[in-house]
């Protein structure tokens, strides 16, 4: 069972480690994926797969959030070069995107599954 109030609090540690971690390109973004699902793990707890549930869940979400605003802002500037500049645009972040959900969710997952070990 989805532990909300775990997510949301992993939700917001993806977020906020992210945004700190965007000096950090790659490293930055798995770093902020692998404590923001702890986070969740741990206070969710139980058994390793409540564990993981709990932080695919808040690292998918914040994969989510940021693809849309990313791809939202990928348009606008893409507008520049007109309509198929921005369509274009949106779309390459949109995919690129795709694959950052991906990352955010299998770290989250397998760090959500130790902080449910840790809390254990």
């Amino acid at each position: 069972m989805t532990d909300w109030k775990a997510v949301a609090v992993g939700f917001v540690v993806i977020v906020v480690v992210g945004t700190g971690g965007l000096a950090l390109p790659v490293v930055g973004q798995i770093g902020a994926g692998l404590l923001g699902g702890f986070a969740a793990g741990y206070l969710a707890g139980g058994t390793l797969g409540n564990g993981a549930w709990n932080g695919l869940v808040a690292g998918s979400i914040s994969g989510i959030v940021v693809t849309l605003l990313a791809a939202l802002l990928g348009s606008l500037v893409g507008l520049a070069g007109g309509p198929l500049g921005g369509l274009l645009g949106g779309v390459g972040v949109l995919v690129a995107g795709v694959a950052l959900t991906l990352v955010f969710a299998i770290d989250s997952a397998i760090a959500g599954a130790v902080g449910a070990w840790v809390k254990g």
